[in-house]
């Protein structure tokens, strides 16, 4: 069963509330099914930012799947540049940063 991505955006910051890690949303999309990107700040001016796994966003059990659209040396500046690109053609995306100093924040992309 998918979950609409408000559900699975509120579910991923309690996550990440419980485990210490510091997240807001910063710009919400379509309620339903608006597609979700997480950029996951390092808080040393890198971060990696995750977005929707190309084909099928979501594998047999219903789980999101995402790809590493861009990984350090980036910076959360650079990220915001690339979304503000896409809401031209996207207006429906949501856009959450996390604050995850030695980690992905539990994501994991494909390869």
């Amino acid at each position: 069963m998918r979950l609409k991505s408000a559900i699975w955006v509120s579910a991923f910051l309690r996550r990440c509330t419980v485990e210490g890690i510091y997240g807001a949303i910063l710009r919400k999309g379509a309620e339903e099914a608006g597609a979700v990107h997480v950029i996951v700040n390092h808080l040393d001016n890198t971060c990696h930012l995750f977005g929707p796994a190309p084909g099928g966003a979501h594998d047999d059990a219903g789980e999101r799947r995402w790809i590493a659209e861009m990984t350090p040396p980036q910076t959360p500046a650079d990220a915001m540049a690339l979304l503000e690109r896409r809401l031209r053609f996207d207006p429906d995306l949501w856009i959450v940063e996390v604050e995850d100093r030695k980690g992905m924040a539990g994501l994991t992309a494909i390869a």
